[in-house]
């Protein structure tokens, strides 16, 4: 693909927003890039939070892309995901799933270059990296958002979310589980050293904290989805947000268990706050009083009506998939489910985020 084509007009609805795309860049980067904020998460092709429909103009390539997150009866009657689409004439676009709060408050993109503070296990397959801004001066970011970094020697890059606030001394810390066979998690486990210099951009994503609302917040995460939750709570407890919480976390054996103390420091600050872990299959040794099963049976057992509730869900995409089923119903409106669905290129997660 030529680095720059021809540019069109991409248009909006129902909010009326109109964007230029250069025919090299997808839709979803020219609006990150021009400030619209839309709906997205993988930015893949594989989750289809980025999926919309195409009310004018046929002329549109798509990249590489997963028939699950766009099948194609869908693609034939319209439908495209933003994140994958190449405009090449003008066109008019439905934005089926999107957020009149956020849509107009993205941060600007920025690239930049960090250096690794640390590189910590928290459990026996996950992460805690914390990096420092190198360059530029400052990277902005609302709590719960991501940044990609790029794999050196690949040319590919992978998303993480910040587990951190926003802070002036461009620190980000990450939560990132180990896959056997991920880009990235492998060359985190073996090379990542303190002092090494990665490059980064962002921020991206839209798992942010709806503001303008005072209703329930229910939070369901799995694996490395303990990172975007964390950024949340820390956010709610750092400004004084009083809306009753709860954390509702899964993971396989005690093992894979982090964050336990500040999670129970936090239900201190942040009142009607409650964690809840459940792990779905207890170790031998485990010396367990908890919930066990998978963390969606718990949600049902221990929520009856969530009408009127905000849910927060984020992990491996069939906890995802699963919660949503569970949150919808037990009252929750669909519109009022915000999720990121953690892709990999390693071995798969399952609901329990392991």
């Amino acid at each position: 693909m030529d680095p720059l084509g021809d540019k069109h007009v991409v248009r909006f609805e129902p909010v009326g927003i109109e964007i230029e795309v250069d025919e090299s860049q997808t839709i979803l980067r020219a609006a990150a890039e021009q400030g619209v904020q839309l709906m997205h998460g993988c930015k893949e092709g594989q989750c289809a939070a980025c999926k919309s429909f195409v009310l004018e103009g046929e002329d549109i390539e798509l990249d590489r892309y997963s028939t699950f997150a766009l099948p194609d009866y869908e693609k034939e009657e319209g439908s495209t995901l933003l994140c994958r689409a190449h405009a090449y004439e003008d066109l008019v676009i439905e934005l089926l799933n999107y957020d009149e709060e956020i849509i107009r408050s993205g941060l600007p993109l920025r690239k930049g270059v960090v250096e690794v503070v640390a590189n910590d296990a928290v459990t026996h397959d996950m992460r805690h990296l914390v990096v420092q801004l190198v360059e530029p001066e400052e990277i902005k970011f609302f709590p719960g958002q991501y940044l990609d970094f790029t794999v050196p020697g690949s040319g590919e890059s992978r998303s993480f979310s910040m587990a951190n606030t926003p802070n002036r001394d461009g620190r980000f810390e990450f939560v990132i589980k180990i896959y056997p066979g991920g880009v990235f998690s492998e060359f985190l486990s073996e090379r990542v050293h303190a002092g090494d210099r990665l490059e980064v951009e962002g921020p991206f994503g839209t798992f942010t904290l709806r503001e303008s609302r005072v209703s329930d917040l229910i939070f369901v995460g799995g694996g490395a989805g303990m990172a975007p939750v964390l950024g949340l709570l820390r956010s709610m407890a750092e400004r004084g947000v009083e809306r009753k919480a709860t954390f509702y976390y899964g993971a396989r054996a005690a093992r894979d268990l982090c964050f336990e103390k500040e999670l129970e420091a936090l239900a201190e600050r942040l009142p009607g706050f409650r964690y809840i872990p459940a792990l779905s299959e207890p170790g031998p040794d485990d010396v367990w009083d908890g919930h066990t099963g998978l963390i969606t049976d718990i949600v049902r057992r221990n929520e009856s009506a969530l009408h009127g509730s905000d849910a927060y869900v984020c992990g491996p995409p069939p906890m995802v998939d699963a919660a949503i089923a569970t949150l919808t119903a037990l009252g929750v409106r669909e519109e009022n489910i915000f999720y990121d669905k953690f892709t990999t290129t390693g071995e798969p997660e399952g609901e329990d985020g392991q």
